[in-house]
């Protein structure tokens, strides 16, 4: 066992080693973009001066979708229709559970929020749109999803939307936070900026995006001498609770939740618009066992302090070994 055990500490070093580099990923999987689509839905302006970044923001992200082949629908400061935004998105969700596809569906929220009442709304023409009735909504949907809320006040979504096969990201880490939110003008320029892939495997993930997004908000209070009115987060684990930028070291978390929660981002990290020629095409029963078998290798990560090293790299073995299967039959 021990001459095993030595094989696969080579190979754990290369696989977790990001630990403490940040400097490596897992392989990206094309199949998981297949026919991804995304609904970007820009909110009521307010005042007049917040109309022009909203309508920046959206065009940047079409021009992602574009580049990444991803199917782009756009609610919002239009006047071709005479239904309400609330509505249109109703039918397009309505829809879109009814659909069999498994690829990614991404909402993309720009614009304001409101928080009143324990209830975390985003701003609409006409009738807005609460966290807990978007839930309401979503719950048939099969397919992964993403949910981005680039609004003031958006924390609380993170309570109300967070599902397993679920993203959620919110520009603020509570409802209090109800200021003009900047999140999402560096979200929108981070997801196709190269300068944000930290591993260096050529594409931006949306765990990239999201910490190099957070890190542009926080730098903008402190070099403008301001308290900070917005702390992002980040929900992929289905436990409702998020996880802020600072703490991740590269695309690795370096700090630890209370009560031993576990931290957001393995998931994250396997969304892109942009993929490289040479990424993986997994099927979606393959995608599902490879966010199983990584899941798992991460929540060991998190109790390697507790083991001694036989027992570590022995039960890191279970993980590695199906992981190296499923990427070797992949390529058949």
């Amino acid at each position: 066992m021990r001459g095993v055990i030595h094989l696969f500490r080579g190979l754990a070093t290369l696989w977790v080693g990001v630990v403490v580099n940040g400097l490596t990923s897992y392989p990206v999987a094309a199949g998981e973009q297949q026919n991804a689509e995304i609904m970007v839905i820009v909110g009521a302006s307010g005042a007049p001066e917040y109309a022009k970044p909203f309508q920046t923001w959206s065009e940047r992200w079409r021009l992602a979708a574009e580049a990444g082949n991803t199917t782009f629908h756009k609610i919002g400061n239009s006047t071709d229709s005479d239904t309400s935004d609330h509505t249109q998105l109703e039918q397009f969700l309505k829809k879109a559970t009814t659909l069999e596809s498994k690829a990614p569906l991404w909402l993309v929220l720009i614009g304001h929020g409101t928080f009143f009442r324990d209830t975390a709304k985003f701003n609409l023409r006409g009738p807005d749109i609460s966290a807990k009735e978007l839930n309401e909504w979503l719950k048939s949907l099969q397919r992964p999803l993403v949910i981005v809320n680039c609004s003031s006040a958006s924390g609380p979504f993170i309570n109300q939307l967070s599902a397993t096969n679920r993203v959620i990201i919110t520009a603020t880490k509570s409802g209090a936070e109800h200021n003009y939110s900047r999140f999402g003008d560096y979200l929108s320029q981070a997801i196709t900026d190269m300068a944000a892939d930290v591993d260096h495997d050529q594409q931006v993930s949306l765990l990239e995006a999201f910490l190099s997004a957070a890190h542009s908000v926080a730098r903008f209070y402190e070099n403008d001498s301001r308290l900070a009115t917005e702390h992002p987060l980040l929900e992929d684990n289905a436990d409702g609770m998020g996880t802020p930028a600072n703490f991740f070291r590269g695309i690795r978390a370096v700090r630890s939740a209370k009560q031993g929660a576990q931290i957001d981002g393995t998931w994250a990290h396997q969304f892109h618009l942009q993929l490289t020629p040479d990424s993986i095409p997994f099927n979606p029963e393959q995608l599902a066992e490879r966010k199983h078998l990584e899941s798992q290798i991460e929540a060991l990560r998190q109790k390697k302090s507790q083991m001694s090293e036989d027992a570590y790299y022995a039960e890191l073995e279970a993980f590695l070994l199906p992981l190296a299967q499923l990427y070797a039959s992949s390529k058949k």
